[in-house]
């Protein structure tokens, strides 16, 4: 049972009276809250349900901390008025001829001037005068655009600069910039800094042969001026300098001769469903402690008039109060909070007329029993929260009587054998002992019908219990109810008590994705068309919580792969160089502390994947693109489509930066920025005019001859993309377009860890053959952590010293690696949103649960019919040849064919991979697209290989090359067709 009901009835046939026993008692525990649930009416009696309880506080065990949904943590943006000037032309750069071998030196006799002092005591020249006790104040009591004060120092003639320091007093400047020039006329933009902290702030790298550079003011950071005790300058060397970097081609080879698939292990590691030779059905699934049940939003809810209802406004709009707690993660969730459930049912065995579920639960600690509930209350207007109307046959009613946690940790089964496959617990075979529990009657509850207000409510007539039946749909949800005494015995200072997933279960099928139906959200598998990712695809989420729904672990993930997931999260969510996690009260990963090189862009996955989604897309001119990946080379690529790495960036910029020693952060220089937008305008058939607009970047740097700005792509269903057997991909290559001119071409890749030829099949131009090879990469070009497959930094500028006879460097260890691996194996995919949900009356859906089936049915037509699928598949079969049974075999609606096409020179760059010239891209998948700004929850984030794209339809309208002809057929539909078309692409 449940030991979190209150006003949340079982039921079952009234000649229990032992069964009955226990779920009065457990109604007298505790409520369930973040729901609604109100003093309800008496129940009636002939319904075969107790009557209702109330809560005893005395006896009441604490409710499980409401954690709040951490925000996503991006760098603040410029101003978007802010002043953006050229880049600095080669003139005013430093020579490479330039002699930086030896330590940097002081510049002297620097003079200053500004463009208004406060008053004469605190003027521009105590900057430049050596003394860190005076300070230059900008005017500012009389100056109305006192922001915008400068101060500039004069060198006297032109000078080799490499290194600048600033000392600020607290009327710092958040946001400046630093231009230079050689005749106080013509300036240029060097660097631009957003969120400053002041304090001492150290510029490296500035390579600049100039004589003035200037501070301009954008933002203070006090009502007051800007205060600056003293700047200071250095000379150009190996001390402040980016060395020049030993490069190598980094090979591709010619075609797929030779090609190796992926190892293909002959079992997973854990099963998830297997059939017994008599028919029975074994379901194993792991669960995760949460902070609420799956039914509550973030505010109170009722029908019409049973209470108040606050999803509406006073005009009945959807009203945002705020995420709910489900789907969000736990303090410390990684750390002995998940456990297993097994499901036997024996439905399909021949002869079985009355079925039942055995329910064995594995917990990593002692556990009290009574942990689940069955069958939602839904004959109760005044219950709008989670109650629950069965909690099933406890077989040994004392384990939850009784102080303590008397239910052991049981040792997890070997795959496809039942831990008691001829012997169980009275009498009952399969189960493990008393804390086992039997379902086998759907309970009695009242039969409803709407009153005036539409409401269901009860008719006066009772529905009675019945024994289950092959077919039936389960609702069913455990808890985590050990001690505070147990956590302590295993060094655990966390809850004891937590609430979890709420799951269907279709008698004799097995575990299925759901969806809420009338009454009152009822569960209801959704239907194969919806589910994008196969039978783990992620439920309907009715907590408002979709800035995680691309953070799930599969719907049926395994009881011992959900803890490999958690695990694996918390590597992702690391910060690689201080070892904090992302998200409040979860303890220090010191496994991950101090991996991260002197250069990087972010230090942890999610500072680019944005909740699990995309990178920050640019917007605002000066803004930094650190939370994208811009691949560099430096004179292209050869007759076989290696690369040679940029002489001073190596395969990527790396554009932030910290000491070593201290960890302060520095400016090394590296970054490339927005410098404008170029747009033009679009005329659609109806009318509609569409501006489509670019991002111009520029370096802060030396350009690189070769570079490609690629946006972090959504890390939903990596795992099933690599199940999909070669054959299936390869098979829609076409050695000759198509009617419309699609052609579609494979890619691949040497294996780094064996040198294989594989087909690549990840990355924006199918560059990375596996997940394994994803994550390592990644980890060494955008965040500068080196692993077993890049042993060493060196790997940076090409293949010749990327081994470990070259030489190592502490990085991610090897079981960090596979936990990351693993947790993106088995990260899920949302259900496509096609079906209207039922809320209670009154209650009103958020948007992204807000749907028109018909419309979404006719552009779903629409986008087959204009041909969108010749490259955006719409369906594609999993392969057997993953290490999960959770991606195994798994009919997917991932909307892509995972192949490169060529798009046209307005998307292409000149930077190529292999086989992937600077106009090919690999069809990016659909799945989850209509969740983009959900997810993003108001970072601005955009589409297409270099987030140019700020809606769907710009999106569609960029494409070209292979799909100009198709693009053309959306320019041309009537209004209605396009509506449709984008509601369908909004819905997956």
């Amino acid at each position: 049972m449940n030991l979190s009901s209150v006003n949340k009835s079982a039921a079952k046939q009234p000649a229990s009276p032992a069964w009955l026993l226990v779920p009065l008692l457990a109604l007298a525990l505790t409520a369930c809250g973040g729901g609604s649930d109100s003093t309800a009416a008496p129940e009636d009696p002939q319904a075969g349900n107790p009557p209702l309880v109330t809560p005893d506080p005395d006896a009441a065990l604490p409710e499980p901390a409401l954690e709040a949904a951490p925000g996503a943590e991006t760098s603040p943006l410029p101003k978007a008025d802010g002043p953006s000037l050229p880049a600095p032309p080669a003139a005013l750069r430093l020579s490479l001829a330039y002699d930086k071998s030896g330590l940097a030196q002081p510049i002297g006799g620097i003079t200053a001037s500004s463009s208004g002092d406060e008053n004469a005591n605190n003027s521009a020249d105590k900057a430049a005068d050596g003394d860190l006790t005076s300070r230059w104040e900008s005017a500012w009591s009389n100056n109305a655009d006192a922001d915008s004060a400068w101060i500039q120092f004069d060198f006297g003639a032109k000078t080799a600069i490499g290194y600048m320091q600033l000392h600020w007093e607290n009327a710092y400047a958040e946001e400046y910039a630093i231009y230079i020039s050689d005749d106080a006329e013509n300036w240029y933009q060097l660097r631009y800094i957003v969120g400053a902290k002041g304090g001492t702030e150290e510029f490296f790298n500035l390579d600049i042969d100039v004589r003035y550079v200037r501070l301009q003011g954008i933002s203070r950071h006090t009502q007051y001026g800007y205060s600056l005790f003293e700047a200071e300058f250095k000379t150009p060397g190996s001390d402040n300098s980016m060395p020049l970097l030993d490069t190598s081609y980094v090979p591709y080879p010619l075609s797929g001769s030779g090609r190796q698939p992926l190892p293909a292990p002959a079992q997973p590691v854990e099963s998830v469903r297997f059939t017994l030779a008599d028919g029975t059905l074994v379901t194993r699934f792991g669960m995760v402690g949460r902070s609420r049940h799956a039914r509550e939003r973030g505010e109170e809810w009722n029908e019409v008039g049973y209470g108040l209802n606050e999803t509406v406004d006073a005009q009945g709009n959807p009203a945002d109060k705020g995420p709910g707690a489900h789907l969000n993660f736990i303090a410390n969730y990684f750390k002995n909070r998940t456990w297993g459930v097994e499901f036997i049912d024996n439905s399909n065995v021949a002869g079985v007329t009355a079925p039942k579920i055995i329910v064995n639960q594995y917990y990593q600690q002692a556990q009290k029993g009574g942990g689940h509930s069955f069958v939602r209350r839904f004959d109760e207007p005044n219950v709008t929260g989670f109650g629950w109307m069965s909690p099933g046959d406890l077989l040994d009613d004392s384990t939850y009587l009784t102080d303590g946690a008397p239910c052991p940790v049981m040792q997890k089964p070997a795959n496809g054998v039942l831990l008691n496959p001829d012997s169980g617990y009275n009498g009952i075979i399969g189960a493990n002992d008393g804390c086992s529990v039997v379902f086998d009657t759907y309970p009695g509850h009242r039969a409803l019908s709407a009153n005036a207000d539409g409401v269901l409510v009860p008719n006066g007539n009772n529905v009675a219990a019945r024994s289950l039946k092959k077919g039936d749909i389960i609702e069913f949800t455990g808890s985590f109810f050990s001690t505070r005494e147990v956590m302590d015995s295993i060094g655990d200072n966390g809850a004891f008590r937590y609430y979890t997933n709420e799951l269907t279960y279709v008698m004799g099928q097995g575990l299925r994705p759901w969806y809420g139906v009338q009454p009152r959200l009822m569960n209801q598998p959704l239907p194969d068309s919806t589910l994008q990712g196969g039978l783990g695809s992620v439920s309907y989420d009715y907590a408002d919580n979709a800035s995680f729904i691309f953070q799930q672990p599969h719907n049926n993930i395994g009881m011992q792969n959900i803890q490999r997931f958690m695990e694996g999260r918390r590597w992702l969510h690391t910060n690689l160089w201080t070892g904090q996690h992302n998200e409040a009260g979860n303890d220090r990963n010191d496994a991950g502390m101090l991996l991260q090189g002197q250069h990087f862009n972010q230090s942890s996955c999610l500072g680019c994947h944005i909740s699990n989604g995309r990178s920050v897309a640019p917007s605002v001119k000066n803004q930094r693109l650190d939370t994208m990946a811009i691949r560099v080379g430096a004179t292209g690529t050869d007759t076989n489509g290696n690369y040679l790495p940029h002489p001073i960036y190596g395969q990527a910029l790396q554009m932030n930066a910290r000491s070593n020693t201290t960890g302060a952060a520095q400016n090394w220089g590296n970054a490339a920025v927005v410098s404008g937008f170029t747009t033009k305008n679009v005329q659609l058939a109806d009318g509609t005019v569409v501006e489509l607009r670019k991002a111009e970047i520029a370096f802060e740097g030396p350009v690189p001859e070769a570079y490609s700005v690629r946006s972090a792509q959504p890390l939903i269903g990596m795992g099933l993309l690599e199940a999909i057997a070669d054959d299936t991909i390869l098979a829609r290559v076409r050695s000759a377009p198509d009617a419309d001119g699609v052609l579609g071409t494979a890619n691949y890749v040497y294996d780094p860890e064996t040198g294989d030829v594989r087909l690549g099949r990840y990355g924006w131009k199918a560059g990375k053959v596996s997940l394994r090879h994803q994550v390592a990469n990644a980890a060494l070009l955008d965040m500068s952590v080196t692993s077993s497959i890049y042993p060493n930094r060196d790997c940076l500028a090409g293949a010749a010293h990327c081994d470990a006879a070259s030489g190592t460097e502490p990085g991610l260890p090897d079981d960090a690696l596979e936990l990351m691996t693993n947790y993106l194996h088995l990260l899920a995919v949302p259900a496509q949103r096609s079906l209207v949900s039922g809320y209670p009356k009154g209650v009103s859906p958020m948007a992204y649960l807000d749907v028109e089936p018909a419309k979404i049915a006719q552009g779903e037509q629409v986008f087959k019919a204009i041909r969108c699928n010749a490259c955006h598949v719409s369906e594609v079969q999993t392969s057997a040849r993953s290490a999960f049974d959770e991606v195994r075999n798994q009919t997917i609606r991932p909307y892509t064919d995972l192949l490169l096409h060529d798009m046209g020179e307005e998307l292409a760059d000149n930077f190529a991979e292999g086989l992937a010239g600077g106009n090919m891209w690999r069809t990016a998948a659909l799945w989850g697209i209509g969740y983009t700004k959900y997810v993003a929850a108001g970072t601005p984030v955009g589409y297409l290989h270099d987030s140019r794209a700020r809606t769907l339809t710009e999106a569609i309208l960029w494409h070209g090359g292979e799909a100009e002809v198709i693009k053309n057929r959306f320019v041309n539909l009537p209004t209605e067709e396009r509506e449709a078309l984008l509601a369908f692409l909004g819905s997956l």
